[in-house]
């Protein structure tokens, strides 16, 4: 049985952290002050299908996926998940909680028992567990469940992450930074295996991920953050069409260029490459092709790095 892909919905969700004591290495106590993950974050997740969450570190991309589900609960505003036409609060939601699956870099292990023991909680608690997927998958990435979690490599362990996001099968998955320490090979092989079970068994993936060349291909909608807010959430081929580059002699790019906002620029002796925001209309692309100008298609990772810079009033100069 294959269940309803869930969607989720955040209106006006605010998240704060109260004030923490922290030791420092010196053995001084330090109180830092209370701070605020999210602010006003109004965001629509599709369902069936997979989304990239992408953030700068800070941007608020873990607490978000901690609210969808229900590790961390709203200061204020509103979290709904569920499937179509049926959301519901997520918070000590038992239906809820047991249809989405989150993964996070250590893997949510439990630490003082074998791996094979970890395994075998997720199989009670998630009702579309396939243990013949399971064992597939971590003979794919030769991890020995008689070990404890300690025992591993950083790699290994979240291969094992890995493993439990995809078997758990939940209708919600969310997959937050799991690739980190694997090798590449065992990346390339974790993407295409997300793709292969994806098509076999729908449901809403969430991927949040630093290494946005690698992943990019995934994604049919991309949510970026940027320091606690939405700075858009749209499908893949929209975000694309967010920007373009222009690469050639100074004066002729600057001409076609006009008056569009300049994302980046780089300048090497006579000839420049600017990054413009927007798509190029059929004036522009004539009038680069009769200049010998280049227009480029930026790679989702180029324009999210330009659309998050931390200063965007300086992308211009």
């Amino acid at each position: 049985m294959t269940p309803a892909p869930f969607g989720a919905r955040l209106d006006d969700v605010v998240v704060r952290f109260g004030k923490q004591r922290r030791l420092t290495a010196a053995g001084t106590t330090i109180t830092d002050d209370a701070t605020t993950a999210l602010h006003g974050a109004d965001l629509t997740i599709r369902p069936g299908v997979i989304t990239g969450i992408l953030g700068r570190n800070g941007a608020g991309k873990s607490t978000l996926l901690s609210l969808l589900a229900a590790f961390t609960r709203p200061t204020s505003g509103t979290v709904r998940v569920g499937p179509d036409g049926a959301l519901e609060d997520p918070w000590e939601n038992p239906w809820v909680t047991a249809n989405v699956q989150l993964v996070r870099e250590s893997g949510d292990l439990q630490e003082e028992e074998k791996v094979a023991e970890s395994l075998k909680y997720y199989a009670d608690m998630r009702p579309y567990w396939d243990a013949d997927l399971a064992a597939r998958l971590l003979d794919l990435f030769e991890v020995d469940v008689r070990k404890k979690p300690e025992a591993l490599s950083r790699g290994k362990r979240s291969a094992v992450g890995a493993t439990i996001g995809l078997a758990a099968r939940a209708p919600l998955t969310i997959l937050d930074e799991v690739y980190l320490g694997m090798d590449a090979p065992t990346r390339y092989a974790f993407y295409d295996e997300i793709l292969a079970d994806y098509a076999e068994h729908p449901r809403t993936i969430l991927l949040s991920s630093h290494l946005v060349e690698e992943v990019a291909r995934l994604f049919e909608d991309v949510v970026v953050l940027d320091r606690g807010s939405v700075l858009l959430a749209e499908t893949a081929e929209e975000m694309q069409a967010r920007g373009f580059s222009l690469t050639g002699p100074t004066t002729a790019v600057e001409r076609i260029a006009g008056d569009r906002r300049v994302l980046h620029r780089q300048q090497l002796g006579a000839t420049v490459q600017v990054t413009l925001e927007g798509a190029p209309d059929d004036g522009e692309a004539a009038a680069a092709r009769a200049a010998g100008v280049e227009i480029g298609v930026l790679p989702l990772q180029d324009l999210f790095v330009r659309l998050t810079q931390p200063d965007r009033t300086e992308a211009g100069r």
